[in-house]
């Protein structure tokens, strides 16, 4: 037989040309894991933070911003439209309103704003030279000291970043260019008797309180690093250039979960993040892979408990060459929340990370479905 083939040249033809694919795919695949493994950037997944629900929200009739923004994007202007005409968080009108308990986070907000501008000082102070493992370990230790719970270190990518700005207005549309090198990710724990009254009130002033300490925290931090004369930028609620928590996996904080939230080992989606971006040279930190995927696909609290159906069913997709967690759909998300008057947290308060996984567990992630609940169970 193996005679015949050589022999009919149509077939061994066939056979060359399948072994040249082969080849090239198998050599393709281990430059990509070979990039991979230096943390080298070959997919980047690009997101202009004008796209996002909490700066779509202030896009107001009659500006120029939403004239602009909705003769791009006319199909989400209907219910961008709906959505801002509903009562918004923490007031009267919504479910969960209580007039003494309500401005509490309202409060926590205002405050946020008034510190905003805060978050990107320049400095005029020489660089001074700083011995590197000195000063990651201080950096960490001082950022645990401020309040934080969890901190790592990663090097900056751009993947990181949005590609514009979509709030304040004041820098609306501007290109993100920041050249930071390292990132600096601390996540604040949510007090868990706090979280199990979602979506009340409560949760949404817990939830407040720790965007309020994270902000805090990170403002500290970069005057500090700012002392040393590097530049040093705070990533706070309402003053964001990039994506916090992909920052925060980069970091070695946690992995992504089902629910679209970064699950930690200790804390599960029970945090708030922050962070500082820095040229400061640091020792980075590596991945956490706890094996979250095979516990979320056989758990699917979130998805079940969620009221408004934001959390989609399956597992991982392929998206700009990288496999994410079918995306979370924010109008969904935020018509409970403009019901409720709060920030939901149902998805928080229902993960069996949230409420404090044991290791024995994420080790027997591989058990079947029924095993697996059962095990949640009874964590």
């Amino acid at each position: 037989m193996a005679y015949f083939i050589c022999r009919n040249e149509k077939i061994r033809e066939f056979f060359i040309t399948i072994s040249w694919i082969s080849c090239l795919f198998a050599s393709a695949w281990m430059l990509y894991n070979s990039y991979k493994a230096e943390g080298k950037e070959i997919f980047m997944k690009k997101v202009d933070e004008r796209d996002i629900m909490f700066s779509r929200l202030g896009y107001l009739k009659g500006t120029p911003i939403y004239d602009e923004y909705y003769k791009e994007h006319p199909d989400k202007k209907g219910i961008d439209d709906m959505l801002r005409s509903r009562p918004g968080f923490g007031e009267p009108g919504t479910v969960a309103f209580d007039e003494i308990r309500s401005p509490v986070g309202n409060s926590g907000f205002e405050f946020l704003s008034d510190i905003k501008h805060l978050a990107d000082k320049k400095t005029d102070v020489s660089p001074k030279k700083l011995d590197k493992r000195v000063i990651t370990d201080e950096i960490k230790k001082w950022t645990r000291y401020f309040g934080a719970d969890l901190v790592g270190i990663a090097e900056v990518r751009s993947e990181h970043y949005y590609t514009h700005r979509g709030r304040p207005e004041a820098v609306w549309g501007q290109v993100v260019d920041e050249k930071a090198t390292y990132v600096i990710v601390f996540a604040v724990e949510m007090d868990e008797e706090m979280i199990k009254r979602a979506p009340e009130v409560e949760v949404a002033i817990e939830g407040v309180k720790s965007y309020v300490n994270s902000a805090v925290i990170g403002l500290w931090l970069a005057y500090y690093i700012r002392s040393f004369g590097y530049s040093a930028r705070t990533h706070m609620d309402g003053n964001y250039l990039g994506m916090v928590q992909k920052m925060a996996v980069d970091a070695g904080l946690g992995e992504i979960g089902k629910s679209g939230l970064l699950l930690t080992r200790k804390f599960g989606s029970r945090v708030r993040l922050g962070a500082v971006t820095t040229d400061l040279p640091l020792f980075s930190d590596d991945k956490d892979e706890m094996g979250v995927e095979s516990v979320c696909m056989k758990c699917m609290r979130c998805v079940e408990k969620c009221p408004s159906k934001a959390i989609q069913e399956g597992g991982k997709v392929m998206v700009d060459g990288q496999m994410e967690w079918p995306a979370i759909s924010p109008e969904k998300c935020y018509m409970v929340w403009s019901r409720m008057g709060t920030d939901c947290g149902l998805c928080i308060s229902e993960c069996p990370f949230s409420k404090g996984i044991s290791e024995l567990l994420l080790k027997k992630s591989d058990e079947s479905s029924e095993t697996l609940k059962k095990l949640l169970a009874e964590e």
